[in-house]
């Protein structure tokens, strides 16, 4: 849809208006909504929803707007009618989760970045779809006078479709492709006898600090990791908690990932450090071990030993190519899938899987 159109484009052709749209506060996709399970409900009380509305309209008379004031500041820069509809979706999800107040700066950070993201959402559509709406610049400080600027989801995940403005002018587009394609059959007649030897570009691989938000699609370990182990013949691998079966899995299909990026000729050794599970030692040996004879004549030698200090918290990855790659969630960046019959495309493709939040730090060590 961002590649060719808007996310209003759904709604009837008479509310797909920008006076309309630019009186929305906030655009919250279905997408990131994840389906109600079993695990989901309370195991202790709750309120029936008769009791839950009567709560919500007496808030009503209440405004906690002024709550995220205390710790951080919007930019001025924003007009009246953005700033009203961060405020008023802050104050909602204040009024729903922290009635009685107590919530933390954290706390308030959270909802504040989503508050802001849910209104940039319907700003940036609303550019799209008018070109006299200006683009505008979200994000807001801290008390550290740090400005941190807000982005979409979907804008990190597809950066290359998201900013792209639909064409006002279809007969003009047609024209500017035949044109173009004329200059393409001219130049390929004129250099046909003169053919070019294509070579794969190398990736540039630099230092630095990336930071992936919740619910995103798109990333997988060959994208993360892939091309800072090129080259690579001792990789090793720390991560205290790889215990249980899915964190197990994890680790399999990291190692799935050197063997597919290799030459068939390289040999590759492996080592992983991570914790014993004290719970179920016995069968933590066993699945470790099925990854280590799984990749018997496969170029890659995995070994796994046991840190049993205790003391070990530290998640990185470590290669002789030159390069240290630091994660504070390890292996563990996706979420649950929601079905876990095998037939799902999360389940088999990393990319279509929702990440958890995490980090990550690349820095040479040569």
């Amino acid at each position: 849809m961002l590649k060719n159109s808007d996310l209003f484009e759904a709604l009837p052709p008479q509310f797909h208006d920008s006076a309309f749209i630019d009186r929305l506060h906030a655009y919250l996709p279905g997408w990131e909504v994840d389906v109600i399970r079993g695990e989901m409900f309370t195991r202790g009380y709750g309120f029936i929803v008769d009791y839950l509305a009567e709560i919500l309209r007496h808030l009503r008379q209440e405004d906690f707007s002024n709550r995220p004031d205390q710790h951080f500041s919007i930019s001025e820069k924003i007009s009246s009618r953005d700033r009203d509809a961060v405020y008023k979706t802050m104050s909602g999800l204040l009024k729903v989760i922290f009635p009685a107040g107590g919530e933390s700066a954290e706390d308030v950070e959270e909802l504040l970045k989503l508050a802001l993201e849910s209104r940039k959402r319907v700003k940036d559509q609303l550019f799209r779809i008018d070109a006299t709406y200006p683009e505008v610049d979200f994000f807001y400080t801290g008390s550290d006078g740090e400005k941190r600027r807000i982005q979409t989801v979907e804008e990190q995940e597809f950066p290359q479709f998201y900013h792209k403005k639909p064409a006002q002018d279809p007969k003009q587009d047609d024209r500017e492709a035949h044109d173009t394609d004329e200059e393409v059959i001219e130049e390929n007649q004129t250099n046909k006898e003169q053919p070019r030897q294509i070579v794969p570009k190398k990736a540039k691989l630099e230092e630095g600090h990336h930071v992936f938000a919740e619910n995103r699609k798109g990333i997988s370990y060959d994208s993360l990791f892939g091309s800072y182990i090129d080259g690579a013949q001792r990789i090793v691998v720390t991560d205290p908690y790889i215990r249980y079966f899915y964190q197990i899995k994890n680790m399999m299909e990291f190692v799935e990932m050197v063997i597919r990026r290799k030459a068939p000729e390289d040999q590759v050794a492996i080592h992983l450090v991570t914790g014993p599970d004290d719970g179920n030692i016995h069968k933590q040996r066993e699945l470790l071990e099925s990854i280590t004879e799984a990749c018997v004549g496969s170029g890659v030698e995995f070994t796994w030993a046991f840190d049993t200090s205790g003391t070990g918290h530290a998640r990185d990855i470590v290669t002789d190519a030159g390069w240290k790659i630091v994660l504070d969630r390890g292996l563990d960046i996706f979420q649950a899938p929601l079905r876990r019959d095998g037939f799902s495309l999360s389940d088999r493709l990393q990319e279509h899987r929702m990440l958890k939040s995490f980090y990550v730090t690349y820095v040479r060590t040569e």
